[in-house]
């Protein structure tokens, strides 16, 4: 007989007592999400259809909603979208599995978030050459306030920088007043600032696999 059910998995935490999180996951009403325990790891969960879910606006707000209110009070290993879990006991074994990679990578990140810089190119402005110049510039500005960086691919033409910064929590506000102030010296330069995210330009694992067929 086909399930009707399924756990969807927003990302895995460090913590021993059962957390709950509110109606805030995939589906209409929104599903609750709770987290599932092995040991001092988590996995944030919520149930819902056993199909794996379409990647449509309101899916993937929702999964980014869950991990951005998670992240307000914990270190978070994100999960990728769209992966579901037959149940309880397939989610325990994912965790008992990879046990010491999740402890590992959560040790890293504690107390971090991720924040995005892209830079864009106005060629009617600014020398496309001149432009890349004062882009590195920024870049390495900025990273004496982070604890990482990773340079991200470039999305269309006019984008000449796409940056993830990994900054502990303390250090956002510095960062924050330091991006101001190189807005406002690099001023025919547009900027784009996003975040915080969570870290998934920094994570050695990637939660994420094939549907599972069914039984």
């Amino acid at each position: 007989m086909a399930r009707t059910s399924s756990l969807y998995l927003y990302g895995v935490l460090r913590a021993k007592q059962e957390l709950r999180f509110g109606a805030l996951g995939l589906g209409t009403p929104p599903a609750e999400v709770v987290t599932v325990h092995d040991g001092e790891l988590a996995a944030v969960v919520s149930e819902g259809s056993a199909a794996v879910p379409d990647p449509t606006r309101d899916h993937l707000l929702a999964h980014h909603r869950v991990q951005e209110a998670v992240m307000r009070e914990h270190t978070l290993l994100p999960a990728a979208f769209g992966l579901t879990f037959r149940g309880h006991e397939e989610v325990v074994e994912l965790l008992r599995s990879a046990r010491d990679a999740f402890t590992g990578v959560l040790a890293k990140l504690e107390g971090h978030i991720e924040l995005g810089v892209k830079v864009l190119w106005d060629e009617d402005v600014i020398a496309r050459e001149a432009a890349r110049h004062d882009a590195q510039t920024l870049l390495e500005s900025l990273r004496p306030l982070a604890t990482a960086v990773r340079e991200v691919r470039p999305l269309g033409e006019r984008m000449i920088l796409n940056a993830a910064f990994l900054v502990a929590r303390e250090h956002e506000a510095a960062f924050d007043a330091k991006l101001r102030s190189l807005a406002a010296r690099f001023e025919l330069l547009t900027l784009q600032y996003t975040g915080p995210w969570a870290p998934y330009h920094f994570t050695d694992i990637v939660l994420r696999r094939e549907p599972t067929p069914e039984r």
